[in-house]
């Protein structure tokens, strides 16, 4: 008996302990705004030319919100290097201890397009959130199977399609989903530059060739402008180089209801690189359309400005390329596993449309007969 009422007493002094419904309440805000106050915690994997624009932009535009903790290149001197010249406290060599770290959130993968898919899934498999260079992976089952262990884990997973969180192609969406150009009619997009001499762009065995490295981008562009649409009909048309992959390669995409996309991309030659929209009521134009500035529009031209920074660029206009981490940080931090601009269905279906031009084009990678 005595027991027994010992253990009420103490029960009850335990229940009075525990937070009231409204002081949980309270509990739970704070306990959000500290982690929205964290800075996320980046780690890169591949220290070539993009990853330095990458880490460069976001150190200049966001340097409070998000820190660079490890840095995992091929070779140990390659990435004591990278991490030196960015404030980056560890280097490592090989990707099996950035995938480690526990004070990396976040991995952003900038590697060859060949090692895109093994590093993400490492990356996935011990816990980590991911930012993924397009191409996102070399085929569509490549593609699939990384998502679904991302879905598997709760984790957020993105290709890092970088135009889509430009403030121009959010303009531009705005008014096309406002019928301020009416009904989209015609979208055409023509992406070229003389890349031929870049061996990684032409070796089969190191998943070259325009469609993957540059058709990407003339892909994602006519996906956004049909977004939720499903192409009817696709005819394809190419040029191969003396490695086997594709040069140049051009395609008609039909949609339902008289809607169409005529696309071009090049390795060979430079080409005008700007995106055209035709709606019913007047036209969208975005020069430079991967990385654009301005938008053109029937009512003037709308500019933005991107943020300045101390350090120099190897590539154009990458200062945008902070738009897509701080939406990367956004997501995670609200609990999404994927960005609303570049959503899982549309990268699968974007590996789909690069696998069908590939295919026409006979080049087969030898990924393309595997299962993952």
């Amino acid at each position: 008996m005595i027991i027994h009422i010992s253990f009420c007493v103490a029960f009850t002094r335990v229940v009075r302990a525990l937070p009231t419904a409204q002081t949980r309440v309270e509990i739970s805000k704070r306990i959000k705004k500290y982690k929205s106050a964290m800075a996320l915690r980046w780690g890169v994997a591949g220290a070539g030319r993009i990853s330095h624009d990458f880490v460069t932009a976001v150190q200049s535009a966001y340097p409070k919100d998000h820190k660079f903790t490890a840095v995992a290149a091929r070779s140990q001197e390659s990435a004591s290097k990278f991490a030196e010249e960015h404030d980056i406290p560890k280097g490592y060599e090989g990707y099996a201890k950035l995938a480690s770290d526990p004070e990396v959130d976040i991995v952003y993968v900038g590697n060859l397009n060949t090692q895109h898919f093994s590093t993400c899934k490492l990356m996935l498999e011990h816990g980590k959130h991911v930012l993924c260079e397009k191409p996102f992976t070399l085929n569509e089952k490549q593609t699939r199977r990384l998502i679904e262990i991302a879905r598997s884990k709760k984790l957020f997973i993105m290709e890092a399609v970088w135009s889509r969180c430009f403030p121009a192609y959010m303009e531009a969406k705005r008014i096309m989903d406002s019928g301020e150009i009416g009904d989209v009619m015609f979208a055409s997009v023509h992406f070229g530059h003389a890349l031929q001499h870049v061996e990684r762009l032409t070796a089969v065995q190191m998943g070259g060739g325009a469609i993957l490295d540059l058709g990407v981008y003339m892909l994602q562009f006519q996906q956004y402008v049909f977004r939720n649409l499903r192409p009817s009909k696709v005819s394809v048309n190419g040029h191969l180089n003396s490695a086997g992959t594709d040069e140049s390669c051009g395609a008609v995409i039909t949609y339902p209801d008289g809607k169409m996309a005529v696309v071009s991309t090049s390795a060979r030659v430079s080409l005008p690189n700007e995106g055209v929209i035709v709606g019913t009521k007047g036209t969208l134009k975005l020069p430079d359309f991967w990385c654009p500035t301005k938008l053109i529009t029937p009512n003037g031209v709308k500019e933005y400005p991107l943020p300045r920074s101390k350090v120099p660029y190897l590539h154009h206009n990458s200062a945008g390329l902070c738009y897509q981490a701080e939406e990367a940080r956004k997501c995670i931090q609200s609990g999404q596993i994927e960005c609303e601009h570049m959503t899982h269905a549309e990268t699968i279906e974007l590996a789909m449309l690069m696998d069908l031009l590939r295919n026409e084009m006979g080049v087969v990678f030898p990924e393309d007969s595997q299962e993952f």
